[in-house]
């Protein structure tokens, strides 16, 4: 067998005797080819059959089995630490009151008695409202044998111990009082809501709310719900199955118009709607602390 340097000799020379362009691009590319060298002179031949008896049948540019991995690198230096993050904030969050339960003494949250009597139906844990961490619904019964038909208004119906009273909205039903901006149905806007609308209404739902003075902690800060408080209400008491609530239509303190109030129903998914100030709906007062 002659040596590689004849091997590589006897290639060239096929490339040239051959002029094989098949040959040429296999030997510069990766293709595959197979050749026959003469076991006597050592020659190449390129051949797509089988090779002669006295030939030894080579495959150029073949790929060998791999050899064994090598041994890993040198681990490369660490980079630079970064900087240290600034510290993040903690949300802030309310002071909880333990003034609450019939004893007086109990933490202040949903579902428990308030200290005016009714049921706390909502709590600000995330302080996100101004004013206020708490709401609480009068009991069921606040409005017994309360004064109805004042101002001039007529038809209304007392509350009982377990009924509410059904009332007008107020004894003037015709004027618009400021409290259709959007921002009067948010929740924290009923307190206000009230105040102004009691300073033009002598009877009606808004004038009871106002004089009304619990018997448990004689809590006399009581007020019409505003329509997104009333929505919350709703909600609340509904999901804690509390509140005892008829199936109709409660008034808010948000005006629609000059002759409309938004009500919200204990009904029908709580659906909310305007609706005339001289109606009879039947009303429910809540306080913040």
């Amino acid at each position: 067998m002659k040596t590689m340097k004849s091997i590589l000799v006897g290639a060239l020379s096929v490339v040239v005797m051959f002029g094989g362009i098949e040959v040429a691009s296999a030997v510069t590319g990766n293709k595959q080819f197979k050749v026959c060298a003469d076991k006597t002179t050592g020659l190449l031949r390129y051949t797509t059959k089988s090779c002669k008896k006295t030939d030894t049948a080579l495959i150029l540019n073949s790929r060998g089995l791999p050899g064994p991995t090598g041994p890993a690198g040198a681990k490369g230096e660490s980079g630079p630490k970064g900087d240290t993050g600034a510290p993040g904030s903690s949300g802030s969050t309310i002071t909880e009151l333990s003034i609450c339960g019939a004893d007086g003494t109990s933490l202040c949250k949903e579902g428990v008695q308030g200290p005016g009597g009714g049921t706390i139906f909502f709590v600000d844990y995330h302080d996100i409202y101004q004013g206020f961490n708490y709401l609480e619904v009068a009991p069921q019964g606040w409005g017994n044998g309360i004064a109805v038909n004042e101002g001039g208004v007529t038809g209304e119906t007392t509350g009982t111990s377990t009924n509410d009273p059904l009332m007008t909205w107020c004894s003037d039903a015709s004027t618009l009082l400021g409290l259709d901006a959007f921002a009067k149905s948010a929740v924290g806007a009923g307190r206000s809501n009230t105040t102004s609308a009691d300073a033009v209404c002598t009877g009606g739902a808004i004038q009871a709310v106002s004089d009304y003075t619990s018997v448990v902690g004689a809590k006399s800060d009581w007020f019409m719900p505003s329509i997104g408080e009333a929505w919350l209400m709703y909600t609340r008491m509904l999901q804690m199955g509390l509140g005892n609530f008829p199936y109709s239509r409660y008034w808010t303190s948000s005006e629609g118009s000059s002759t409309e109030i938004q009500i919200q129903y204990t009904s029908y998914g709580g659906y909310q709607e305007l609706i005339a100030k001289n109606s009879f709906n039947w009303v429910r007062p809540i306080r913040s602390f």
